[in-house]
């Protein structure tokens, strides 16, 4: 295959960094529009990690109220597997960072909850009884990160495994068939650090955009579409490729940990993601969606650490992005670890900036969950267990919490209440201060086991999984206000 063109412009045009959404963004955004008949519809805000192509936490209307466990995944036993990193061999067990389930309304009516645990399998469970839908799909190591449901209906599911390969599932009846995959390894003339796929991927426009933990930024197009059998087809076919690092960053770091671990983030043609050589980046791939082979690298910036959690593109065209605190290096003392930027000031893009390096146990500090943005106001939990509500505007901290930390899941938010969970396996519920205040506590419940993964809240039904080994549903009570219905399914 011949390389695609890689640009990368000195002086981005302030016109490609308007961040209004166009069509191919809207069709990426809408959770659950149903475009095939009898789809696999994604909730509101659960077709992929943090809502939509925005990253930003978008989702449900509401947070259950007074919930209770209904049922806990597997009944007996745990979800472990034992794995090696670059810690050694290790028993890992449950669900951890990101592990948003993405759940969908089935042909049949029913709920399905899509998740990869680290038992190596990806699940697909009844969301009212926890009970399998469909035979599990056993991979060669840890399901880690979040996967992604189609959000146009097709029965698809598009998910990474640390064995080194993405795979697109098809979901069909209660059968799960591999229709493609895309090794880590042999799909880049060489690679940095490792070989799995924590980020969740992003459909737009037929396309699927997503980094890699080889430290490579891909374009996939996947020609979805069915046979004369009616069953489910794509024809998925790279048609741009970029490392995500540069010489710059290697000369400036002294090491090559620049694997991309977060889900890259959309919004007017421009991809935006972050690595862990802290090397923030804005791609215009309007080119390669409308059939073309040359991107654009028109937005660079240095954090200075690792930063794991996805970026957070605003209502204006800003982005927030927070960064750990590993390496303690100058560059990461000096522009702190939660911070606003401006792509359209790309010489000087720091609206504000935040330090975070408290430290945890482990003695490192700053971010790893993606935080949330809604009504003005950023919400952030720390690795030492801060929960952090800051001024999207000035960055001024409008009150802190003290959980148990460290703090790996992102916060939901909605209608007026935020979902936290914490190291000690309890789901906290707060109602939130239209004045900016401090939160109430308005529920807690035990669940077990440290809550690394994030949420999903639909309906009246939270779903998360724990470290604990088991993945939970929890069902409470919600007002005459619904989730958004889910459109028609034949239009």
């Amino acid at each position: 295959m011949t390389p695609p063109i890689v640009q990368h412009c000195c002086r981005p045009l302030l016109a490609l960094l308007a961040l209004a959404l166009d069509p191919g963004e809207l069709a990426a955004q809408a959770a659950a529009r149903c475009a095939i008949p009898d789809g696999h519809c994604p909730l509101p805000g659960l077709w992929t990690f943090r809502g939509g192509p925005r990253r930003d936490g978008s989702g449900p209307a509401q947070i259950p109220d007074a919930p209770r466990i209904v049922w806990r995944y597997p009944e007996r036993g745990s979800l472990c597997k034992r794995s090696r990193d670059l810690k050694g061999d290790r028993l890992w067990c449950g669900t951890g960072w990101t592990g948003q389930p993405t759940v969908v309304e089935r042909p049949d009516r029913r709920l399905e909850v899509r998740i990869g645990a680290y038992d190596g399998a990806y699940h697909f469970l009844d969301g009212e009884t926890g009970r399998p839908l469909r035979r599990r799909f056993r991979t060669g190591d840890l399901a880690k990160g979040s996967a992604t449901s189609d959000p146009d209906g097709y029965p698809l599911l598009y998910g990474g495994s640390r064995d080194g390969k993405l795979r697109v599932f098809a979901l069909e009846g209660d059968s799960v068939r591999v229709l493609w995959s895309l090794d880590a390894r042999t799909s880049v003339p060489y690679r940095l650090w490792n070989d799995d796929w924590d980020g969740a991927p992003l459909v737009v426009d037929d396309h699927l955009i997503l980094g890699g933990e080889n430290s490579w930024f891909y374009v996939i197009r996947l020609e979805r579409g069915f046979d004369d059998a009616g069953r489910v087809r794509v024809s998925p076919r790279i048609v741009f490729r970029a490392p995500g690092w540069d010489d710059e960053l290697l000369s400036a770091l002294g090491d090559r940990n620049v694997s991309i671990e977060n889900s890259v983030a959309f919004a007017g043609g421009i991809a935006y993601f972050a690595n862990s050589g802290g090397l923030v980046q804005g791609w215009d791939v309007r080119a390669v969606l409308a059939g073309d082979t040359v991107a654009r690298r028109i937005f660079r910036f240095w954090t200075g650490d690792d930063t794991d959690a996805s970026v957070i593109l605003g209502p204006d065209g800003e982005l927030y992005v927070a960064t750990e605190y590993e390496r303690g290096s100058p560059r990461s003392r000096a522009v702190g670890q939660i911070m606003r930027l401006e792509p359209t000031n790309p010489v000087d893009p720091i609206r504000w900036s935040v330090a975070v390096r408290e430290p945890g146990w482990d003695g490192k500090a700053g971010v790893w969950a993606t935080p949330a943005l809604a009504d003005g106001v950023l919400y952030v939990p720390t690795h030492d267990g801060q929960l952090l509500a800051l001024d999207r505007d000035d960055g001024n901290i409008l009150w802190r919490l003290r959980l148990p930390g460290p703090l790996w899941a992102s916060p939901v938010v909605a209608g007026g209440v935020l979902l936290q969970g914490d190291c000690r396996g309890v789901l906290h519920a707060y109602t939130l201060d239209p004045a900016r205040g401090p939160p109430t506590e308005r529920w807690a419940l035990e669940i077990g086991g440290c809550i690394e993964s994030t949420p999903a809240v639909g309906r009246e039904w939270i779903w998360v999984g724990t470290r604990a080994g088991t993945v939970v549903g929890l069902r409470g009570s919600v007002s005459a206000q619904p989730d958004p219905p889910i459109p028609p399914r034949n239009p």
